[in-house]
């Protein structure tokens, strides 16, 4: 990451409009994917692990064109003056992505060809091009077969002429641009073909041995253009701006607008094109034309486009080359006690997923709220949630068994959206007040409540998490989750769940921190409360684990806090805005980011707190669209062995060796090694380790 040019002089103010005290917030999240490609190019890790760090830099680069860059183009087109927090306008944001995208794209495809094919060849995976099947009759005629039966059938040629106009070019498709010519005339003539949706790695006959299903029909073209003399053809693939933009104030059902919204999605400007270096220039400059792009839109890929492919290999029965895989644990509390809602009278309870099973634990607690006679209401937020989830079912059931059920589907999830609208109706079908979220927010928090009579008294039971209530991603998420019956976190789960599905502005809560009512303004109070309390007898403490760091007034309020002397420690996954170890600023501030097999998701708060110490955990980043634009929820972990056991936890996540990187003041990002004599430590195995002890 280039070097940002940093004041000469600690005495400055403390004002965000400095570019120098703060890392731009896309160059950022470029950063993060550079991590995730280092962890592909990491000859520590397994093979097929590193293939699939692959695949992940590369859907990760789809979403970041497909909303943040078309984002900052629709800003330029609009003539928007504004300026990000380190000062850039959108084409200078555009200028320095372009400049750091296309390194990483190269050193991506130079492992992938020079790394990891050659080590996938020495283990029998073979990703072969068709001039090696050519050698090979009897696979040659087994992909001709497959061509004529399977992939003919669904291809559809387009010719491009005056009678022809250039076709739609639908969002991350893959095409062929295809030049003939025709042989009386000697005309040279352009068609467009497009990748049909299948399997994109052909399986040749012979085991753990693949082509491209593109190289297949690249051979074949004479049958979809007969009499034409074939001249090349050259694969490209467009991305599209994809981010729903809701007019929701004037929508009077938020069901059917953002399924129309849905729809247009794949009419979105068009944001870069994906080509190969051996394009000829005329093709390239006809699809710039046509599509409307600049050459800066233009990304060369010397191999392989759209590499998230590579998971079909990933998929492979190959253990050998593949992360031993481990059972989540049944924590011993849950597996000794059969009544839940007795087990959480007893105290709260906390849950780490993936390491404790999320199905034994959380869906065991809404199966059972939905199968317990004693049981009258269920309230529940879903904003991401699995394709069979067993939740869903559940609380259908619970609808079904006549209790009252209300659910606030987030519709506006990004990219989950249409999944989201189809549970919405299957819950409606059964019976359950289903509310599409918030006019202007998105509900984010994650939160269940159930309503229980119990020896003719009501008793509130509560889980509040960090993560989606989505039993795929438990597998693969790290979060935290929160089981308590405590009459106050009972109370302010009703008075949220009231703001949610009706008319309420209730702003204050007795102990949960709510977005967009009082949180930024709370977090900033413990801040302020660390720098007041902080002395050379009880120095103060922050510990904050979070996905990203961006919010200005918080980022100003740290600086303040290291100005004092406090003590910080930030465990930044992702964007991180914050500029740390600078003298006089931030010297005081350290910022790790982990980057590992599952994907460290939990956000964690720590404040010393003069000597008694406070420990939150919740759904929310520090981010502005968090704490204003969205609906979130922070719970205080108050069971002194719960709180101790989330210090515990941060303290390793600390000390991990293995699998962090350190955040410098330049914004550059430093893998850190264990010195020497020092021994390895990954949390991420650590836990691994103590849920697979009998």
């Amino acid at each position: 990451m280039a070097e940002t040019s940093l004041p000469e002089s600690a005495n400055i103010k403390l004002d965000l409009g400095d570019p120098s005290l703060v890392i731009n917030r896309e160059l950022s999240w470029l950063e993060f994917n550079a991590r995730v490609l280092a962890e592909a190019l990491d000859e520590r890790n397994l093979l097929l692990e590193r293939l699939k760090f692959l695949a992940i830099f590369s859907s990760n680069l789809d979403e970041f064109f497909m909303v943040r860059v078309s984002g900052l183009k629709q800003q330029l087109e609009l003539g928007l003056p504004g300026r990000a927090l380190d000062g850039l306008r959108p084409q200078a944001q555009l200028d320095a992505i372009s400049h750091r995208i296309r390194p990483l794209i190269e050193a991506q495809m130079l492992g992938l060809r020079e790394q990891i094919l050659p080590r996938l060849a020495e283990e029998g995976i073979h990703l072969c091009r068709y001039e090696q099947v050519e050698a090979l009759p009897r696979q040659q005629e087994r992909l001709q077969r497959y061509f004529e039966e399977e992939v003919f059938p669904v291809l559809t040629p387009l010719a491009v002429d005056p009678g022809h106009p250039f076709p739609y070019i639908s969002n991350l498709s893959l095409s062929l641009a295809v030049l003939v010519r025709n042989p009386t005339s000697g005309k040279e003539l352009f068609a467009r073909l497009k990748v049909p949706p299948l399997p994109r790695l052909v399986p040749l006959g012979v085991p753990n041995h693949f082509i491209a299903i593109e190289e297949v029909i690249g051979a074949h073209l004479d049958q979809l253009f007969p009499g034409m003399e074939v001249l090349s053809w050259h694969p490209f693939r467009l991305t599209r701006n994809s981010d729903l933009e809701l007019a929701e104030e004037e929508a009077e059902d938020l069901l059917l607008t953002i399924e129309e919204s849905l729809r247009r999605r794949r009419l979105g400007q068009a944001v870069r094109l994906e080509i190969t270096p051996q394009m000829p220039a005329h093709v390239r400059t006809r699809l710039l034309e046509e599509l409307e792009l600049e050459e800066q839109d233009v990304y060369e890929i010397d191999g392989l486009l759209d590499l998230t492919c590579l998971w079909q290999l990933v998929s492979l029965d190959r253990p050998d080359l593949k992360e031993r895989p481990f059972a989540p644990r049944v924590p011993p509390e849950f597996a000794s006690h059969g009544d839940i809602f007795a087990l959480i009278r007893h105290g709260d309870r906390l849950v780490h997923h993936p390491y404790d099973a999320f199905e034994a634990t959380v869906e065991r607690f809404i199966a059972a709220a939905a199968d317990d006679p004693n049981v009258l209401t269920i309230k529940q937020t879903l904003y991401r949630t699995s394709g069979d989830s067993p939740i869903v079912h559940a609380l259908i059931r619970a609808a079904e068994n006549g209790k009252q059920v209300a659910v606030l589907v987030e519709l506006k999830a990004r990219f989950d959206e249409k999944n989201n609208i189809n549970w919405a109706r299957a819950l409606e079908r059964a019976g359950v007040h289903v509310v599409y979220g918030l006019v202007g927010l998105k509900t984010h928090m994650k939160g269940i409540l159930v309503v229980r009579r119990e020896k003719g008294k009501i008793r509130r039971y509560v889980h509040i998490g960090t993560g989606n209530y989505n039993s795929k991603t438990a597998r693969l998420y790290t979060d935290f989750g929160l089981f308590s019956c405590r009459p106050e976190l009972g109370a302010d789960l009703t008075d949220l769940f009231n703001f949610l599905t009706g008319y309420s502005r209730q702003s204050h809560y007795r102990r949960l921190l709510v977005a967009p009512a009082r949180m930024r303004d709370q977090f900033l109070s413990l801040i302020e409360r660390e720098i007041e309390l902080h002395s050379s007898d009880q120095p103060g403490r922050i510990i904050a684990k979070m996905n990203a760091l961006v919010d200005p007034a918080l980022i100003r309020a740290l600086y303040r806090a290291s100005q004092a002397g406090v003590k910080i420690d930030l465990v930044v996954r992702g964007i991180c805005c914050l500029r740390p170890g600078y003298p006089e600023i931030s010297e005081n501030i350290r910022v790790i980011s982990v980057i590992g097999r599952l994907l460290e998701h939990s956000r964690v708060f720590y404040f010393g707190n003069g000597g008694s110490p406070q420990v939150f955990i919740g759904s929310a980043d520090w981010m502005p669209r968090n704490l204003d634009r969205r609906v979130e929820a922070i719970v205080p972990v108050e069971e002194p062995r719960l709180r101790d056991e989330l210090i515990a936890f941060l303290e390793l996540v600390l000390a991990d060796n293995r699998q962090s990187w350190e955040l410098q003041t330049n914004g550059a990002y430093t893998r850190r090694q264990p010195a020497a004599g020092e021994p390895e430590v990954s949390c991420q195995q650590t836990f691994i380790d103590r849920a697979m002890q009998p």
